[in-house]
């Protein structure tokens, strides 16, 4: 059977899950909607090392994850609690935890790759730059033919008919009409949900041939279809279970 790499449990949901493929880090916020808190946490995907992961910024919840690059997590405020417009950037090492560097008057527009573009909040009309991560300085003026947006390799599922799952070995009657599914290193994965005590559940399954190899409750008494659960980055299988716990399995 197919062991996880990962298997933590954060205290509260993830909303966000952000890949630093150069540094092969995720980066997840995490809300505790109760306590109006946002934490923030890094996990070092190659070694499964848990740098951290109650990270937190001076403004208790109006913040969250811009990017995370070059092991650097960039974080932003928002303007008002309300609405989604951002402010500031807050750039902390993304393996230690501590402060590199901070701006209250620029904001983030996109993830380049060649580094974050950014742009002074005071100023119109609006002029977008490159900047440093390391620093937060600006280089130049961002030049759209060679900074172009960074693309991080990830795969999401692609939606089947439960109708194509009957010649699968999967041991639960799909519920609703569709259904999850990827292959990936010969191997197939699907997501579905299924009725069990007269609860809606979401499963995962991965199959080696006729051999179910993984399998696992997602989200379980759940009141509605879930999204796709599980996405694939390299040759890892990333999923959240029950919202807050995060799975890594390689496959």
């Amino acid at each position: 059977m197919l062991q996880s790499h990962i298997s933590y449990q954060f205290k509260s949901p993830v909303w966000r899950l952000e890949i630093d493929a150069h540094s092969q880090t995720l980066f997840a916020e995490i809300r505790d909607q109760d306590d109006k808190k946002v934490f923030f946490a890094s996990v070092n995907l190659e070694s499964g090392k848990v740098n951290f992961d109650e990270l937190q910024t001076e403004e208790r919840w109006l913040t969250g994850i811009e990017a995370g690059y070059k092991g650097v997590l960039l974080l932003h405020n928002y303007q008002t609690e309300s609405g989604p417009a951002h402010k500031g950037l807050i750039a902390f090492d993304g393996e230690s935890g501590s402060l590199v560097w901070n701006n209250y008057t620029h904001a983030f527009d996109h993830l380049s790759v060649n580094g974050p573009v950014i742009y002074d909040t005071r100023m119109q009309p609006r002029m977008l730059y490159l900047a440093d991560i390391k620093t937060g300085r600006t280089i130049r003026l961002y030049e759209p033919s060679i900074d172009v947006e960074e693309v991080v390799n990830i795969i999401l599922p692609e939606v089947i008919s439960t109708d194509l799952l009957e010649t699968l070995p999967i041991p639960v009657v799909p519920f609703g009409n569709t259904a999850h599914y990827l292959e990936h290193n010969n191997l197939r994965i699907v997501s579905l949900h299924a009725i069990a005590e007269g609860t809606l559940q979401q499963w995962l399954y991965i199959m080696d041939g006729a051999n179910i190899i993984y399998e696992d409750i997602l989200n379980t008494d759940i009141q509605k279809l879930q999204p796709e659960s599980f996405l694939i980055h390299g040759d890892q299988l990333i999923c959240l279970k029950n919202k807050s716990e995060l799975k890594v399995l390689n496959l």
